[in-house]
């Protein structure tokens, strides 16, 4: 008899899942282990696992498709079986209405790489993309596709149900379609300069709205900023690369960041100050026995934030090396929900993008959020009271004032003032 595979609860705050890619095709063997399809949580893309043995009979969604929790994606079964017929708990999903479409406008084709082909079962004839009240149907990937490619959908003939317009109708229709000749022609629109976008929210950037909404207005924010003298540990970073980029790995070589440097000193400096490692409770605060520190890593659906666990236990070696597996994670999509969760401080780091100075929202449950601006040439008066040139960095703190007072923000950032301007302290 065949089995389902249904949509699994990949996240404690998971409803739905949008299925982005399969792994499998109809007819394919599978075996207990295999991976089928990858599943956009609300917090990562994971895949979804085969525990039993046969053949996927069936596919009940297709790529880009919202599911519910529980309800079936596949059916493994034997060659030749019939697969049981899909039953859905999820309410139907609304549309967007689509907005007018403008005079038509002759304008180049927008360059795009077409997404990997995947072979599907034999799709019906194409008919017209199916409509009702102004709503176009259609799956979000093929939205997704649609917007990147400056398509106008309701040229477009579907092929799924009802005429729904799938991924691989975006992909085979011809750019600069015209739209459908209205009855009287309005007054001609200027010519677009720029590109007009209609992008689908993502359930990881439902998630993160989410919780940076709950953060900023639950959280009375308070703001620090202080300015470190930034060229001892540029000088510190040059040295080590010096010495070490060029070695194997094997043989103790490494390649450090301003970020690695960052988060050991931002561990380090919890040791001196750890009434900033709290959290609000409700009814207590408590404070942390280990600094589990998170950072901000920007992907195409916003920022996410991995967790080096205990990092004030770890050097800089291991920081700097689990935090380049962290990032290519985050960037491929494949950090799971454990490694994004149970932080206790978060640093953000801008300064890559010429950024010198800005405040963070507070990652929930953390009592502080660090901010990294990048580090800039400028005037400064020296001990000798001469005006030189100085390397300035400058470093925000957004602190939750139920948590923590602005005396324990300040001592924090001076803590960190001193070890970052006397960087080999943090190296024993």
């Amino acid at each position: 008899m065949a089995t389902l595979i249904d949509m699994p609860k990949l996240s404690d705050t998971m409803t739905v899942g949008t299925l982005v890619r399969w792994l499998k095709n109809e007819g394919d063997a599978v075996t207990n282990g295999d991976m089928i399809a990858e599943v956009e949580t609300d917090k990562a893309t994971m895949e979804v696992e085969c525990f039993d043995e046969g053949i996927l009979i069936k596919r009940y969604c297709g790529e880009g498709d919202e599911v519910a929790v529980g309800d079936p994606i596949a059916a493994v079964g034997e060659s030749g079986e019939e697969a049981p017929a899909g039953t859905s708990s999820a309410p139907a999903i609304k549309e967007a209405p689509a907005a007018p479409a403008p005079a038509p406008v002759v304008e180049a084709p927008v360059a795009a790489t077409p997404a990997p082909a995947v072979v599907e079962a034999p799709a019906p004839v194409a008919t017209p993309a199916a409509s009702t009240g102004g709503r176009i149907k259609a799956s979000p990937l093929a939205k997704k596709i649609a917007a990147e490619k400056g398509l106008d959908l309701a040229t477009i003939q579907g092929s799924g149900p009802g005429g729904r317009i799938l991924k691989d109708d975006v992909l085979n229709a011809k750019p600069g379609a015209a739209a459908p000749a209205a009855a009287s022609a309005p007054a001609a629109a200027p010519a677009a300069t720029l590109e007009e976008l209609v992008i689908p929210v993502t359930n990881m950037r439902k998630s993160i709205g989410k919780a940076l909404v709950a953060s900023k207005t639950q959280a009375p924010h308070f703001y620090l900023q202080i300015e470190v003298n930034g060229a001892p540990l540029a000088k510190l970073r040059a040295e080590l690369n010096g010495n070490l980029a060029d070695l194997a790995p094997e043989q103790g070589g490494a390649k450090f960041s301003v970020n690695d440097l960052t988060l050991k000193a931002a561990a380090e400096a919890v040791r001196r100050v750890p009434a900033i490692n709290r959290s609000w409770e409700g009814d207590t605060i408590k404070q942390h026995a280990n600094v589990h520190l998170a950072f901000g890593v920007a992907i195409d659906d916003g920022l996410v934030t991995p967790v080096i666990r205990a990092a004030e236990t770890k050097g800089l070696r291991e920081i700097g090396a689990e935090a380049k597996v962290l990032i290519k994670k985050a960037r491929g999509k494949k950090l799971t929900p454990n490694e994004m969760s149970g932080s206790t401080l978060t640093v953000t780091n801008l300064g890559m993008f010429g950024i010198s100075d800005f405040y963070g929202i507070i990652n929930p449950n953390n009592a502080a959020i660090l901010s990294i601006g990048a580090t800039i040439k400028k005037p400064v008066v020296n001990e000798n009271d001469e005006i030189v040139v100085g390397q300035v960095m400058k470093i925000g703190l957004s602190g939750d004032h139920r948590t923590i007072d602005g005396a324990v923000g300040a001592q924090y950032l001076q803590a960190l003032k001193e070890i970052l301007e006397a960087p080999a302290t943090m190296l024993v």
